[in-house]
């Protein structure tokens, strides 16, 4: 299981950073490893309004608040729970992220990684190692405040085309946008803008691999590889399209390393190296897969999150066969975008915050862990673990603080 909504174009299957080996682990893990677009529209009538259509927003009196979170990976426990939550028929996932709905509902702007592919209504429906989570799923993700979610993950082609088609088909009546995986050639073709505050913002998103699953027949375009001339190609091209700001979703790295892995620190330092005309070609890196919080890092002037850990799992199993903590601890990143000081200038970063969260298997429910502890919950050991996480390669220095 790894992390993994906006879009892209079309992708070699033959090119790819890492080897794909095992599936998305929940009583197991698989073992480590070293985007479709809709049409333009505003965000909900809770977020502030659109910029103008046709280009890079002219002279934005305002910013804006993007949060995103790690990989929403329902093991059959989490389906379990959902359907006790529904009180027995059909599933109901909106009271597990209750806990983080204040958070997410109150950013302009709300990425999800959604893991999984959904099966047919009715089910049946599965965990690891093939998943298909019920459709609800969406329904709960829209209803906690998403507006949009990555969709290439190690597991998007679990179900074939078949479940690939109906996961966007339901992201789509739920009103989520996605970005990492395509129905049809056009729509991997296209950027996914999200109009936010002042700006527009393309979403591209890309995975490792799909565990060894080959890309359906005459489809080369159905999910996101990760390849760095295709991730920068779209980016370029995103911005040709009228993006302010350019946000790329990872699902890479070493599955329950906490440490970002080779590939993800030589990757990560190449896009963000990479400009057009004295602009960063990328504004905003967030990762997700390893199953464990990775740190936060500022690189060539540009966020990083190697990886969020998970949002919500069941009990994780390590490689070693033991129940591991970790792999259902996580962050969720809060970034606040400053518009431009003149025509053609960035948006940058103004604030960048983690915020600790953690899924508490025992209840079934994503926990803020700040605002737990000042309920009085004895979870301060399991915050400052995450604090010490995300701070490890030096962020605060860059101005990174934990937020509430």
């Amino acid at each position: 299981m790894t992390t993994t909504p906006m879009r892209r174009t079309t992708v070699a299957a033959a090119t790819v950073l890492l080897a794909a080996t095992a599936g998305c682990a929940g009583p197991r893990t698989e073992t480590p490893t070293t985007a479709a677009a809709t049409a333009d529209r505003p965000l909900g009538a809770a977020r502030t309004a659109p910029s103008s259509a046709g280009g890079p927003a002219a002279a934005p009196d305002r910013g804006f608040t993007l949060v995103a979170s790690g990989d929403v990976l329902p093991h059959a426990s989490i389906i379990r729970q959902a359907q006790a939550d529904a009180g027995g028929t059909g599933y109901d996932f909106r009271p597990m992220l209750a806990g983080v709905k204040p958070v997410v509902s109150r950013a302009d702007l709300a990425i999800c990684h959604m893991e999984t592919v959904y099966g047919k209504d009715g089910g049946p429906y599965t965990g690891y190692p093939s998943f298909k989570s019920p459709p609800e799923v969406a329904t709960a993700l829209a209803a906690t405040g998403y507006d949009a979610c990555s969709t290439a993950s190690n597991h998007t082609l679990d179900d074939g085309a078949a479940g690939l088609g109906r996961t966007l088909d339901a992201l789509d009546k739920a009103g989520i946008r996605h970005a990492g995986s395509a129905r049809t050639a056009e729509e991997a073709a296209r950027p996914t803008l999200l109009p936010v505050g002042g700006a527009k913002v393309a979403h591209l998103a890309y995975t490792y691999g799909t565990n060894g699953i080959p890309l359906p027949e005459g489809r080369p375009w159905a999910v996101n590889l990760i390849d760095e001339n295709r991730i920068l190609t779209d980016a370029r091209a995103a911005r040709t399209a009228g993006a302010d700001v350019v946000v790329v979703s990872l699902h890479w790295g070493t599955e329950w390393q906490t440490a970002p892995d080779k590939q993800q620190l030589d990757l990560g330092r190449s896009l963000t190296a990479a400009a057009t005309g004295g602009r960063p070609d990328i504004d905003l890196i967030i990762g997700t897969h390893a199953h464990v919080p990775q740190a936060y890092e500022k690189v060539n002037g540009t966020w990083i999150v190697y990886g969020m850990g998970d949002q919500i799992a069941g009990d994780m199993i390590n490689h070693s066969g033991a129940f591991d903590p970790r792999g259902n601890q996580g962050t969720i990143g809060r970034f606040t975008f400053a518009p431009p000081a003149g025509p053609g200038a960035r948006w940058k970063v103004a604030k960048a915050e983690f915020l600790p969260q953690w899924f508490n298997t025992g209840t079934g429910r994503v926990t803020n862990l700040n605002a737990a502890i000042r309920s009085g919950e004895n979870l301060t050991a399991v915050r400052d673990r995450i604090r010490q996480v995300a701070l490890s390669r030096g962020a605060a220095k860059d101005g990174l603080v934990m937020g509430e």
